[in-house]
């Protein structure tokens, strides 16, 4: 499946199947009100994290050289997509090493479900990371309405369990979870309209607007769910934009995330091919400062 730019969606989906489970202005733009009024916020400094998929064949060739390489350019944290054969306590190591933070896994819906999630819990514990994310669902069932509702029941029992243990469950978004099903329902609605609100949406800037989704829009929707957000950019006319370079409105953006969405952890993820991956997600920091300054 292509997107509007042109890239693969299924790559991450792919690329997850084949790892084993190892178990603005300066603080003036305000966030939206319901009354549509703009108050002034309180602009924070925010750790910012990278996805590691955005390095992917740079970690399968070199995980803690990349990762060093992740830490000199001066990210505060990493959010893994698949652990390259490397123990829990191993991985630990190398976050400790280079003074990084684990601020996320993307791990499949099986590890989450009860076979596999004490396991899972304990591996992450080990890590250092309480944000428990699933990266894909894509329900072809002949009724995915009720699919995605039978997923919401998981992550609402899931999320019960990790509670207990300071840890939180959620969902990251790709461009199909906008795209209305026959009855006009939007997957991201049905999912979020029936998880409790411990259930952390993951918005990624760049995959809801190719979906036709407005990440403002949802982020005012569901207030203090965006614990980690992905801050990637979308252009409907430049394919090779990266952050900062596209139509993603990034102050308001930052200003609700910063206030209503109660968010701990900007997360960077770059996919495009315009550059090297390491060189991609430098400059995608860089960018990030300068919109910060």
């Amino acid at each position: 499946m292509k997107n509007r730019q042109g890239q693969s969606r299924l790559s991450r989906r792919d690329f997850l199947a084949t790892i084993p489970m190892a178990i603005g202005t300066a603080g003036l733009l305000g966030a939206g009100c319901a009354d549509g009024v703009k108050k002034p916020f309180a602009k924070r400094k925010m750790p910012i994290g990278v996805q590691l998929y955005s390095v992917r064949a740079e970690c399968a060739k070199d995980l803690p050289g990349t990762v060093a390489k992740v830490a000199a350019m001066g990210y505060d944290g990493v959010e893994f997509a698949g652990y390259y054969d490397y123990s829990a306590k191993d991985l630990r190591k190398i976050l400790d090493d280079n003074g990084l933070k684990c601020c996320g896994t993307h791990t499949q819906m099986d590890t989450l479900l009860p076979a596999n999630l004490e396991a899972t819990i304990e591996f992450n514990q080990i890590l250092g990371n309480k944000y428990l994310i699933c990266p894909w669902l894509q329900p072809n069932d002949a009724n995915p309405r009720q699919a995605w509702l039978d997923h919401a029941k998981r992550f609402n029992e899931v999320a019960a369990r990790v509670e207990k243990e300071g840890m939180v469950v959620g969902y990251h978004c790709h461009a199909h979870d906008f795209h209305a099903l026959d009855s006009g329902e939007v997957p991201w609605d049905i999912l979020f309209g029936n998880t409790g609100k411990s259930v952390v949406m993951q918005i990624d800037t760049g995959n809801c607007m190719d979906g036709g989704g407005d990440p403002i829009t949802y982020l005012k929707k569901y207030p203090g769910r965006s614990l980690t957000v992905h801050l990637k950019e979308y252009s409907a006319t430049n394919k090779n934009a990266i952050l900062g370079e596209g139509d993603v409105q990034w102050d308001e953006v930052f200003a609700l995330c910063e206030t209503i969405g109660k968010t701990e952890w900007y997360i960077v993820e770059e996919e495009k091919d315009v550059y090297p991956p390491l060189e991609a997600i430098d400059l995608c920091l860089k960018n990030y400062r300068k919109m910060r300054a």
